[in-house]
């Protein structure tokens, strides 16, 4: 897969089935969210709609340019629910399994903070559940820079995992 043939393009509501599909892998595979039990779509649209094609909580889709398959998702969040946060924003990336390594989450965390470019934000931050390089790297990349590590803070898998926490000024 060569670069030129991702597109990236905000979410859209013909999205969520993929979206939901992709997530459900992470929550019943890997450490990577802490969710434990798979959403069906119709539980996923409220997190779906949180994500308008404006404003600082923004939904990025990477699709396959011919098949228009979703390689990828990366969003931008409320940080903390409290309105003293509403300048900061928590992002995340998922790449779809056989489609990491080729570039898809830079190419969706470009296309991200492009978007929120022009948005009265301060910092982005992102919690990554360890061990993880592929992440670390691709947050590093983009500036991100380790601020702490929260100690086994989830139990999955019948383990504890713990979290690196990163941080960007936008």
């Amino acid at each position: 897969m060569r670069r030129r043939d991702v597109q990236v393009r905000p979410g859209t509501e013909a999205d969520l089935e993929g979206l939901t599909d992709l997530y459900n892998h992470y929550v019943r595979e890997t450490p990577i969210t802490f969710d434990t039990t798979a959403f069906p779509p119709e539980e996923r649209r409220p997190w779906l709609l949180s994500h308008p094609e404006d404003g600082p909580y923004r939904l990025r889709v990477a699709t396959d340019a011919d098949t228009q398959e979703i390689l990828g998702y990366a969003t931008s969040s409320p940080y903390r629910a409290k309105p003293a946060y509403s300048t900061s924003v928590e992002t995340t990336v998922y790449v779809a399994p056989g489609a990491g390594g080729r570039g898809v989450g830079t190419l969706l965390y470009t296309a991200l903070f492009e978007a929120l470019a022009g948005e009265d934000l301060h910092r982005a931050y992102a919690g990554i559940a360890q061990p993880n390089e592929a992440s670390a790297r691709l947050h590093a990349r983009f500036g991100f820079r380790h601020v702490g590590t929260y100690r086994e803070v989830g139990r999955k898998f019948g383990r504890y995992w713990d979290v690196a926490w990163y941080e960007k000024d936008l």
